[in-house]
Order: C-alpha cells, then sequence, then structure tokens
C-alpha cells in the first residue's frame, strides 16, 4: 500500500497546487493539460443507480485509481484504464441519493478532485477528501 503523506490542496482558477513537507508540488495545470480531472454523471431511470464516469487524464502516469467509499477505498477495485492519448478512464455505477468520499490515486500519491460537489475532513488521513453526490 503506498505510504498516506499530509498535505493540503487549494484550487485557484485553472490550477491546483498541493503543499506537501513544506514543498509546492503542482499537481493539476488546465493549461499544460499535465493533469486534468473530470466526471460525469449518467442517471438510469429504470434502476436505482447512476453510472459516475471518473476522467483522468495523466500522460506521465503509469497507474491510476479512484478509490472511496463505494469500493471500500480499495486501489485495485477502482483501477481506471489507461487510454492512447493519455486518460484515465473508468465508470462505476453507484447508488443514488447518496454521498461518497473519494480520492486518485496517481502513481502512488493521492489526489483531490478540484470539481468535487464538496470536500470533507478525514481525521484518520488528517486531510480532505472529495465528495460526490448522486
Amino acid at each position: 500500500m503506498a505510504k498516506k503523506l499530509p498535505y493540503f490542496c487549494y484550487y485557484p482558477k485553472n490550477e491546483t497546487v498541493c503543499i506537501c513537507f513544506g514543498l509546492f508540488y503542482l499537481l493539476c495545470y488546465n493549461l499544460k493539460n499535465k493533469l486534468v480531472m473530470s466526471i460525469k454523471k449518467q442517471f438510469i431511470k429504470t434502476k436505482p443507480v447512476c453510472k459516475v464516469t471518473f476522467s483522468l487524464e495523466a500522460k506521465e502516469a503509469n497507474e491510476a485509481s479512484v478509490i472511496g467509499d463505494f469500493n471500500d477505498w480499495k486501489v485495485e477495485e477502482g483501477s481506471l484504464s489507461k487510454l492512447k492519448n493519455g486518460t484515465f478512464k473508468g465508470t462505476f455505477e453507484l447508488g443514488k441519493d447518496a454521498t461518497y468520499e473519494f480520492k486518485y490515486v496517481v502513481d502512488g500519491q493521492y489526489i483531490n478532485e478540484p470539481e468535487a460537489d464538496s470536500f470533507k475532513w478525514n481525521d484518520f488521513a488528517g486531510t480532505e477528501n472529495s465528495v460526490l453526490a448522486v
């Protein structure tokens, strides 16, 4: 399991800056398309589920996953497939009328979704988690 490093992020327009042990790491550029994230929700009328597609453009990354309440925070259950254009993508069916805490794991680094519905503090990890409402 990847080592959890304490950090926090803020999200100014067009970039995400994370601070880890006093060093600045630029994790998300929209301008240079190094790491761009998005979530698409498709509600199914005939089922009490929502198909959620997580997309993460990370051309330099070797592996990426989405972990959260919906898969018991298991990296292997949230594995995203890497497409030829460098985007990692995966679709999951989640129960409707619920909220889920989650994070991306990119090459062992835990990253929040800047466009999440909200954020929630996690005492265990000592950082915020992204929150998805469906």
